[in-house]
């Protein structure tokens, strides 16, 4: 069985079912079929930082932006002669 991915606007739309219009979590998962569980983690994540929530398919936190650039940059500073 392959695992099923959610986009970003799915997991707003459903985290605002919950939080805005009183939809039970047991209900709005049945409704759109997804496991109790991963809408309460949902949930949790979009209070914990509602700006950066669901950071997936090709946006990432403040923080993961600078250590991928701070990656690249080791990358391309030389290596000091006479070490391996």
């Amino acid at each position: 069985m392959q695992r099923r991915k959610f986009g970003r606007e799915f997991k707003i739309e459903a985290v605002r079912l919950v939080r805005e219009r009183g939809v039970s979590v047991a209900q709005a998962a049945r409704d759109l079929d997804v496991h109790e569980t991963m809408l309460h983690r949902w949930v949790k994540q979009a209070a914990a930082d509602p700006q950066h929530a669901f950071p997936g398919q090709g946006q990432m936190k403040p923080e993961q932006i600078e250590i991928d650039r701070l990656r690249k940059e080791v990358m391309i500073l030389p290596r000091p002669r006479g070490h391996l």
